[in-house]
Parts: structure tokens; C-alpha cells; sequence
């Protein structure tokens, strides 16, 4: 809810109770006061209870019914305490904090004691201050991240610059389509004036370092775990593609990893040789994720998000995708149809989890990790079809998944799948409380020893490249660096 939705309501809400407590103040029913400004009685207890606005006109007709001025109604304070507890609990009621505990809102009787009101008031209170507390820390990551998101939403994951740099690339090597081959992601290194060179005491902070002087680029002697070699030397020219200056700050540095991302896709999928692929394979209702992986030779990850930059744009299917680790946190999220992601009081998808019932966690207790698990989903913003992998990396297992409305699913392979799962994980209940019956067994016989996350207490990392140690840069240039004749 923005700023200016959460201040007309909270006026509306004021203006209500000033309102029902002038009519009662003065002996008058909600039929009487109704009858006298010309309305239903049920319009008249939608403005006293908050939940419309009154316009001008009727606000005329109900001071002078009143016996009182127009700017008496609009005052910004109640008229007394009990009212200002009453509206900041209607306020609280109608906020994130009280949905994702999964208290509906409720009636605030005259019986209620108010010491019960100012309590509830005060528990809601601490609560937003340790949400608060515990999102301090990363707080200007998570920011730059929601920005960037929404910037991905509004251009529907395409950057019509970035696939025309990766097709002038392209064509510069000659690449006449198909999976882009080691010998050409080579050239493309020569292209750019870069001899690549393997070292095996590459930084540990580090993917990649390029020697800007000598037109050297350094690479990890051994491929990460489900890593691309080409990918690796993609990823590491994309940036002087991009012509990629020193970040200035986090948002910066977070906006250029995702346009080399972007461009390596670009280029290991080329737009001018997929699109008519797929755009056969919509037209066959045979749109796959594993058929993409297996044509240009990528990762399940790679296909994956080179599909979101295409599919809305050039298919006019919206999609969502996620990568979810095994604990179910949610590390990588975009969607633009709507899908009700997680978020913190932020807006921030990274780091939250996972409900339980999508296919994104329901994938990991399936054994066939060779063929695809596809799922539909009932959510309280509609049924949504998704497929998913599990794919291995250094921090552990992942899946990925791609997803799409009920309505856009017969577009794709597996939308004939059995399995269904429903969540509502708005309310805790849904997956993140234990059944009754267990936790009344253990919740007061337990004592977990919990692993804290190494980045939990730790500042956003700082310096112009965040999370590089400058010194072993540096120092690993200086020793390899070529003798100066």
C-alpha cells in the first residue's frame, strides 16, 4: 500500500468517526442522519466505518444536518482518545503485519476495554519494530533489488538495447546460429582484443579478472559445479561489452550483474534464431524448457531465464520464475502475470521463503530428478501451472522453476499433469505452522541449535566492486602479469 493510499484512507477513517460521534453526540440514528442528507443508511455507515470517502456535496449536507462547520468534519485529530486508539487500530488491522499473522479484522465493540486496545496496539508496535530492525541491515540491497525488479516487470524482462549489442557481437563472429561453441565464445575474446588465460590462484571473491592493460583474461582452471565454460568467458566480457564503468553504488552494481547476465543469455541464445523456434513450438502447444536447454546446449537456469526475456514480448505469454533453494529460501524471483510472491515490509522477494505447496518446494521430495515435475497451484490470486528442475550448485540443491496463468498453460508440455497443490500462504497456517498436534507435543520439548546465516549479522559488503577483496586483485595482476620487455 503507497504512502498516499494508506493517508486518504487513514482521512477517511478520521472523518467517519467524527462523524458517527457527532450523530451520537447529538441523540441522532444512522436512519435519521441518512434521511437527512438523502441517502441509504448503509452508504452513510460505509463513510462512518472509513471504508468510502464523502465527497464535498455530501460533506455540506451532513455538517449543516449536524450543526456544525465542514472544517470541524475534516479536523485531522478524533475527538477523543478512545477514537484516535480505535482508527490506529483499523489502520493496523488493515496492514501487512496482521494478514501475514493471519488475524482478520474484526469489530471494535464499545465493551472492548481500551487498556485491551492500547495492548493489541502495543504488540503491534514491537512487532514492526523487529521486522523493521531485521531488515535494517541489508536494507539498502533489498531496496536497490525491489527497484530493479519492478524495472524488469514494467519492460517485460526484454532490453531491446542488450539483444542488439549481443546480435552485433554475433554477427561480428560470424555465428551462424545453433549452440554458440567454446572456439566461438573464443573469438568473441579476440574480438574484443582478450587472450584468456587459466589460473588456478584466481581470487577466491572473484569469477574472473581482466587485465585491462595487457588485454588479459583470467578464468578458474576447474568449471564450478553445473558451470558452462563458455558461459564463464561471457560472463567476463559482457561487462567491457557493456563498456561497464567502477559501480558508484549497490543499485549500480546490482543493475550491471544483471545486464551481463542479460547479454549472456543474448548471446548463447540468440533472439533472431529462438524466437521462430518458439513461436513453431507455441504454435504446436509444445513449448518446452527442456527442448530451449537442449538446443543451445545451456543449463535448465540459463534456458530458463532466457525464456522469461522472450516470452512476453515476442509470444505475449507473461510468465513467472524462481529459484529456490533446498531450505526454501527464494534466491532469484521475476514475474509479470501476477503471481503473489512473498515479500518483506520492503517489497523484497530475495531471502523470503517458500511456500511449502508450490511446485518450486513440492519438487524436491519428487525422486525422478531426470524428467520435469510439472504442478498447477490454486493461490488466492488464481491457479497457476509451473515446471521445475533441481539443479546442483556449491551452496547446496536448487530448483527452477518457470510458471504461467491456468490460461496461457495449453501452450506448453506437461500441462496435462495430475498434480495440484493449494496455497495460501499469505496466512501462516498455510505451511509455516507446524499441525496442532505437533506442535502441542513439542513445541515447550525443543530446542534447535540454529545455523546462522554467514550474511545475517553482516553489513552490506562494502568497496567499488561489494564483496571483492581489492588487495588480492590486485596482488594476482601484479604476479601475473607479462614480463615488460
Amino acid at each position: 500500500m503507497s504512502a498516499i493510499e494508506t493517508t486518504e484512507e487513514a482521512d477517511a477513517l478520521t472523518i467517519g468517526r467524527r462523524i458517527r460521534q457527532l450523530r451520537t453526540g447529538r441523540g441522532m440514528t444512522l436512519e435519521e442522519l441518512a434521511a437527512a442528507v438523502g441517502r441509504a443508511p448503509s452508504q452513510l455507515s460505509m463513510i462512518e466505518t472509513g471504508k468510502r470517502e464523502p465527497k464535498l456535496t455530501l460533506l455540506q449536507g451532513l455538517a449543516k444536518a449536524l450543526d456544525t462547520s465542514i472544517d470541524a468534519l475534516l479536523a485531522q485529530e478524533p475527538l477523543d482518545k478512545r477514537s484516535t486508539i480505535e482508527i490506529a487500530l483499523e489502520r493496523a488491522m488493515k496492514g501487512q503485519t496482521f494478514r501475514a499473522l493471519g488475524i482478520a479484522p474484526f469489530r471494535i465493540a464499545k465493551s472492548l476495554p481500551s487498556e485491551a486496545l492500547e495492548a493489541m496496539l502495543a504488540l503491534h508496535g514491537e512487532i514492526e519494530r523487529l521486522r523493521d530492525e531485521r531488515a535494517a541491515t541489508p536494507e539498502e540491497a533489498r531496496r536497490a533489488n525491489v527497484e530493479l525488479r519492478h524495472l524488469m516487470r514494467r519492460q517485460d524482462n526484454y532490453f531491446a538495447d542488450l539483444e542488439a549489442k549481443a546480435a552485433e557481437i554475433l554477427a561480428a563472429v560470424e555465428h551462424s546460429g545453433g549452440p554458440l561453441t567454446q572456439r566461438t565464445a573464443s573469438e568473441i575474446a579476440a574480438y574484443l582484443g582478450f587472450t584468456l588465460h587459466y589460473a588456478s590462484d584466481l581470487p577466491q571473491t572473484t569469477r574472473s579478472v581482466a587485465d585491462l592493460v595487457n588485454g588479459r583474461l583470467y578464468l578458474p582452471q576447474s568449471v564450478p559445479n553445473k558451470g558452462d565454460a563458455r558461459t564463464a568467458v561471457l560472463q567476463a566480457l559482457s561487462s567491457r561489452i557493456l563498456g561497464h564503468g567502477e559501480p558508484r553504488s549497490y543499485a549500480e552494481f546490482l543493475r550491471q550483474r544483471v545486464e551481463t547476465n542479460y547479454l549472456t543469455g543474448a548471446l548463447l541464445v540468440p533472439e533472431e534464431h529462438v524466437v521462430p523456434v518458439l513461436q513453431e513450438a507455441k504454435g504446436r502447444r509444445a513449448i518446452s524448457i527442456e527442448d530451449l536447454r537442449d538446443a543451445y546446449s545451456v543449463s535448465y537456469e540459463t534456458a530458463a531465464h532466457r525464456f522469461t526475456n522472450l516470452a512476453t514480448r515476442h509470444l505475449d505469454i507473461p510468465v513467472h520464475f524462481l529459484k529456490v533453494h533446498e531450505s526454501g529460501t527464494i534466491t532469484k524471483a521475476y514475474e509479470n502475470d501476477d503471481v503473489n510472491f512473498p515479500t518483506d515490509r520492503l517489497g523484497a522477494i530475495e531471502g523470503q521463503m517458500c511456500c511449502r505447496r508450490w511446485t518450486s518446494r513440492a519438487v524436491f521430495d519428487i525422486e525422478d530428478r531426470f524428467n520435469p515435475y510439472f504442478q498447477y497451484t490454486d493461490t488466492g490470486n488464481g491457479t497457476y501451472w509451473c515446471t521445475a528442475r533441481v539443479e546442483p550448485s556449491s551452496e547446496g540443491l536448487h530448483s527452477v522453476s518457470v510458471g504461467v496463468r491456468f490460461d496461457d498453460t495449453r501452450w506448453f508440455v506437461g500441462r496435462d499433469t495430475p498434480n495440484r497443490g493449494v496455497s495460501t500462504h499469505s496466512v501462516e497456517a498455510c505451511c509455516r505452522r507446524a499441525p496442532a498436534d505437533l506442535e502441542e507435543r513439542w513445541r515447550q520439548n525443543s530446542w534447535p541449535n540454529v545455523r546462522t546465516p554467514r550474511t545475517l549479522l553482516a553489513t552490506l559488503p562494502t568497496g567499488s566492486f561489494p564483496g571483492v577483496d581489492s588487495t588480492d586483485v590486485y596482488e594476482f595482476l601484479e604476479a601475473h602479469a607479462p614480463a615488460q620487455g
